[in-house]
Order: structure tokens, then sequence, then C-alpha cells
């Protein structure tokens, strides 16, 4: 099995795909709010010393999550990579059609996989654990809290895990499990790097039970995350009004991306934070775009249609762009 999950923000291989300087692109690949917290300078400090995990920013996580305790790690994804050789060994449930590293990560740790109807009610007696992404990426699909904690007790009943993927839950987060990450066999994990727009410090936290953090915590050894990314997580965490007016106006942007995609006749369906489009085209659609600048995401799976993610623009420029595209495409 290969190693390597096929990702968005791979703008350098398609500047050089499409012979088209790095600079020229308007990347949309990725999910990833472009309008991104500014971080105030950091502390000398936080440069020069080791990272301390008693400098309060696992507390401060977990206010801001409301969930009773919290674990920073570097970036969901180290958590991703860890957590399954954690778990008892057994069937875990993954959507067909999800963030790609969960499937990977768990049957590199003996773990069988099968697919995962997001649709039902009550989960097979079969599943041992189930991984969820909520909101799903890239297909936008939501599961409500109810029956999420449902999945969970069903699970929990025959010592299984329930993980909760809430990597882009920041900008609609009535969903959350945060809350309820007390009991045991509930796993939520939380990316910095989507609505804060600070994917490059690598920074994430999981919501679990004292327990399982403190072996997942010795699992991936000291010093997880840097001091500069530990600065920059706290101001944003403690930056309400930031916080507030971000929420705004990545509603507003998700709802206006929608529509631009339905106007052009796609089948849009869609977070705060990027639109899916499945389409028989897609492949085709992608490339049209990425002749002209512009970069997303196509995913490809057998006995489903093809699709694109498409992230949010950030000026008006960039809008305009991606509507004078859409709109040459189809002509």
């Amino acid at each position: 099995m290969a190693d390597s999950v096929p990702h968005g923000g791979n703008l350098r291989e398609a500047a050089h795909r499409y012979d088209i300087p790095l600079e020229d692109w308007l990347d949309l690949s990725t999910g990833i709010n472009p309008c991104g917290y500014p971080v105030p300078p950091v502390p000398p400090d936080a440069w020069r010393r080791l990272p301390e995990d008693d400098d309060g920013l696992a507390a401060c996580a977990a206010r801001y999550y409301g969930a009773p305790s919290a674990l920073p790690v570097a970036g969901s994804q180290a958590a991703i990579r860890t957590l399954p050789a954690l778990l008892r060994r057994g069937t875990a449930g993954v959507a067909p059609l999800t963030y790609g590293e969960y499937a990977p990560a768990f049957e590199r740790a003996g773990h069988r996989i099968v697919t995962l109807d997001v649709t039902a009610r009550d989960l097979p007696a079969s599943l041992d654990h189930v991984i969820v992404a909520n909101p799903n990426n890239p297909t936008a699909e939501r599961v409500s809290r109810d029956t999420l904690l449902r999945w969970h007790a069903q699970l929990a009943s025959r010592g299984g895990t329930l993980i909760v993927d809430e990597a882009f839950a920041d900008a609609d987060p009535s969903a959350s499990l945060a809350d309820e990450t007390a009991r045991k066999g509930l796993v939520v994990l939380r990316s910095v790097g989507k609505y804060f727009g600070l994917a490059g410090i690598r920074a994430g936290f999981v919501l679990a039970a004292p327990p399982l953090l403190r072996e997942l915590g010795s699992a991936l050894g000291a010093w997880t995350v840097g001091g500069p990314a530990r600065h920059a997580v706290r101001c944003a965490f403690e930056d309400r009004a930031w916080q507030r007016e971000t929420r705004d106006h990545l509603q507003r942007d998700g709802v206006r991306l929608s529509h631009l995609l339905m106007q052009h006749g796609f089948d849009a369906h869609s977070t705060p934070l990027f639109s899916w489009i499945p389409t028989p085209d897609a492949s085709g659609l992608q490339q049209s775009l990425a002749r002209r600048g512009i970069w997303t995401r196509f995913f490809a799976l057998p006995e489903m249609t093809t699709s694109l993610r498409i992230g949010l623009p950030g000026a008006e420029g960039e809008w305009a762009r991606l509507k004078r595209a859409l709109t040459e495409v189809g002509a």
C-alpha cells in the first residue's frame, strides 16, 4: 500500500504541469480560510526556549472548544497516524469519500476497513470503530449530534471508539461533540489550519478522556507543537472579536460561493469554507480552470461520480477571476 495520500495545496506540482508561474495562481484547492488570523509578533523566547507542556495552551484550547480536556498535537495528522495503534484491533467504518488519511492509518495498525453508511440510524454490530468527518471533507455532508451520540453509545457498549474529525467545524460548531469528550470511547479532532487560516504552523488538538490523552501524548513524545505555533494558537483562541467577525463573513462567503457555482449550472454542496460539486466532467473542469491559473481539488472513486472541491476566494479580484473563468469554461 502506498504511504502517500494526495491532498490539496500541491500548487508547485500544478505550476510545473501547466507551465504557469507559481505567483500567477489562485489556489482554491484546500478549503483553508484565505483571510487567516493576523498573528501578533512572536516573542523572542518562543524561538529560543523549548516548548513547555504546562504553559496553559491545553487549558486555553479546552476553554475555546468547550471541552473537558485537550491535547496539543502537530496538526490532527499526527493524531490520525498514531491513534489507530492505541485502539483494540477490529473493524473500522470509514465513509467512501472522506479525508484520505484515515483508512491507510487504520490499515497500517492492523484494522480491517469497511465502508460506512453515514445516513444509517444504527451502526452494524460488526463495527468496532467509526471515523466520521463532520462536516465531511469533501462532500460537505453533516451528521446530526443526536446520531453521533447514538453511534458512540453503540460502539462504547462493545468497547469501541467513535472518532469525529471536526476540522471544518469552527465556522459552525452547532453539531460539535467537544463538550461530550469526557466519555470513554469518544475522540474529537480539531484543526487550527482551516478556520483560522494557520495551516502552516501545523497545530491541532485532540479532545478525549484524560487516560487516552495521556496514552496518546506518551506515544507522540515531547515538544510536538513548537513555541511560535503555541503563541499563534493562544492569540487566535483568545481573540473572540476576530472569531465572531470571521464566523459571520465565512458564512456569507460560503453562501456566495455556492450561489456562484449554482448560477453556472453546478450542483453545489457547501460548508462555509468550501463547495463540493459532483460532475461527470470534473477532470475536464479542473483542467480548464487550471489553464486559467485556478487550482482546485479533483476526486475520483470507483462507482462514484467524479467531483471537485473548490475553496473560497479571498479578495474581490479573486472572486471576479473565478466568476470570469467559470463563464469562459461554460461558453
